[in-house]
């Protein structure tokens, strides 16, 4: 089955677009970077595709002449099909494997650009690394990310749940019955994660045992990479950062505990190749005493985090009848897992178009020690949001650094519903979406 996606219609749109440049999708394996393109494929007369770590032999037609002329020739004889432009859809996938295929894209710009052109590569941040300078201002980024949940709920055709949720506020909170039925896709979706292939069985069978098997094969191929990232740095090494990654996550991401046979530049080493890799992903402190946020930002002080909730919780052997059955995670993994999902959601309904940092703000004191899950920059304003994985918890940290940043506003994601205190927002948890489009609304 295919799952409709907001990368759907951003790849619709660019379509139909009178000026286009070649895009290029990027992100973690097994995102959906493939379906998406073969989903748009569907409004072309002709498609041709390439997976350049499966043809090896069409990466002949990319030694020397790199004229987009001569390449398209050269694959409509090879694949006989007809390059037309405005009627044919030409896929490069796994382009991180033919680097000169990546320089080509911006010749297709300049002496071809009423052709249609994608490129995806589950690695492609390691060969953009040898081409830092391939096709600036030349080729569009796309950034795709596991399903959001909206996109889960969307699968399971509560549609009429997505437009519900969207509607409420703090004067107007979902009915029980509907904020309960939210609350159980939230917990299921926590176990199923976003990964297109976990979703799609989910969607056809409904079997959240099968899921767990799709989950260990997903992990599989994901580990089978770690050996083409960089030969300075055993998949040895790799596979036990990333463990560490995820044993780690809800604090400070500590270096010494990440490995035993390691030395602390591989492990250095391995977390920034398995970010590269969008498989994890960092959030880095700040001071936020001001924007943009990113200026006060302490790379010294991270805390990193999985791309997907679902290999999250394969990985680490949480038990799932667990998650299902309470409705408070701090006593299944101190609310880990649901700061998380908080911050993947951020991520996956911001603009496709740029990548976006995540940030959080810690202050260690003696007498003082407070910690905000994340902050965001909204417009001209800073705004601390509060991850609580339960329907109750005391806001302490939440008033401290409104006092101290002298801020009038703070967000607390947790599953109570839609409610309003002095000085703070509450949103459930499950309305990530709701909370970023009101704030976007508020802006404009």
């Amino acid at each position: 089955m295919h799952i409709s996606r907001k990368i759907d219609q951003v790849l619709l749109d660019w379509k139909n677009q009178k000026k286009r440049k070649p895009l290029m999708l990027r992100g973690a394996r097994q995102v959906g970077k493939s379906t998406a393109v073969q989903e748009l494929a569907k409004h072309f007369e002709h498609y041709i595709e390439i997976n350049f770590e499966e043809q090896i032999e069409v990466k002949a037609f990319f030694n020397g002449d790199l004229s987009p002329k001569v390449i398209c020739e050269n694959l409509s004889l090879y694949f006989t099909t007809p390059i037309v432009a405005g009627k044919t859809l030409l896929f490069f996938d796994e382009i991180h494997a033919c680097l000169p295929a990546i320089s080509s894209l911006r010749f297709f710009y300049e002496k071809f650009p009423d052709l249609h052109l994608i490129s995806a590569g589950s690695l492609l941040e390691f060969a953009l690394e040898q081409l830092p300078s391939f096709g600036v201002g030349r080729v569009r980024s796309v950034f795709v990310y596991p399903l959001s949940f909206d996109e889960f709920l969307g699968s399971m055709g509560e549609h009429k749940l997505i437009a519900l949720k969207k509607a409420a506020n703090a004067k107007r909170p979902i009915a029980l019955p509907f904020h309960q039925k939210l609350i159980d896709y939230f917990k299921k979706f926590l176990i199923i994660g976003g990964m297109p292939e976990a979703v799609a069985h989910y969607a056809d069978d409904g079997d959240l045992l099968g899921v767990q098997s799709v989950l260990d094969d997903l992990l599989i191929s994901i580990q089978s990479d770690f050996s083409k990232y960089k030969k300075r740095v055993p998949p040895l090494r790799i596979s036990e950062v990333f463990e560490s990654v995820i044993q780690q996550t809800g604090g400070k991401f500590v270096f010494t505990k990440a490995a035993t046979q390691a030395s602390l530049f591989q492990i250095k080493e391995a977390v920034q190749l398995l970010i590269m890799a969008g498989l994890v992903i960092p959030v880095t402190h700040t001071s936020a005493n001001g924007i943009p946020l990113g200026a006060e930002a302490d790379d010294r002080k991270r805390k990193l985090i999985l791309l997907d909730t679902g290999l999250f919780q394969r990985v680490l052997g949480l038990n799932v009848g667990a998650l299902m059955a309470q409705n408070d995670f701090e006593a299944i993994n101190k609310g880990a897992i649901a700061e998380m999902f908080a911050g993947l959601e951020w991520l996956k309904y911001g603009s496709p178009l740029q990548t976006e940092n995540l940030y959080y703000w810690h202050r260690e004191s003696v007498n003082a020690n407070a910690e905000i899950d994340y902050v965001i920059q909204q417009g001209e304003s800073i705004l601390p949001l509060e991850i609580k994985a339960s329907n109750k918890g005391a806001m302490q940290s939440m008033f401290q650094f409104l006092k101290e940043k002298n801020r009038n506003l703070g967000i607390r994601l947790s599953l109570e519903n839609f409610s309003e205190y002095p000085s703070i927002w509450v949103y459930p948890l499950y309305a990530v979406s709701t909370l970023r489009e009101n704030l976007e609304n508020k802006n404009q």
